[in-house]
């Protein structure tokens, strides 16, 4: 039966618009829900997601709620150092190595923004 077919989802989230970091997350919460397994890639101004604060779409909560389903987040170390951030528990440092990663074992790669 499709559906019962657990995947490997790889996301990639390249933005700060806090409603494409709320879709990217609510997405990996769906496919975590369905028992895929998701991890999730801070590139770009993505990294500056934990940072984001808006009154329509509550990026936070669903950051929260992705990370307490088991949602795997990485983070780009050179992307954290060009904007002066450091590690967190959201954003752990990750490497362009890791990334690749991510894609060579993902069985669909998704990007958003």
């Amino acid at each position: 039966m499709p559906g019962n077919n657990k995947m490997k989802i790889g996301i990639i989230l390249n933005s700060n618009e806090p409603e494409t970091i709320w879709n990217a997350f609510r997405f990996g919460v769906e496919a975590l829900n369905k028992e895929h397994v998701v991890k999730l890639f801070l590139l770009g101004k993505g990294v500056e997601c934990e940072n984001i604060q808006d009154g329509k779409f509550n990026v936070q909560r669903m950051i929260d709620t992705f990370k307490k389903r088991n949602g795997i987040i990485l983070a780009c170390g050179t992307c954290l150092k060009i904007r002066e951030k450091e590690e967190s528990k959201i954003c752990p440092v990750s490497t362009m190595g890791e990334l690749l990663q991510l894609i060579e074992e993902s069985d669909k790669v998704l990007t958003f923004g």
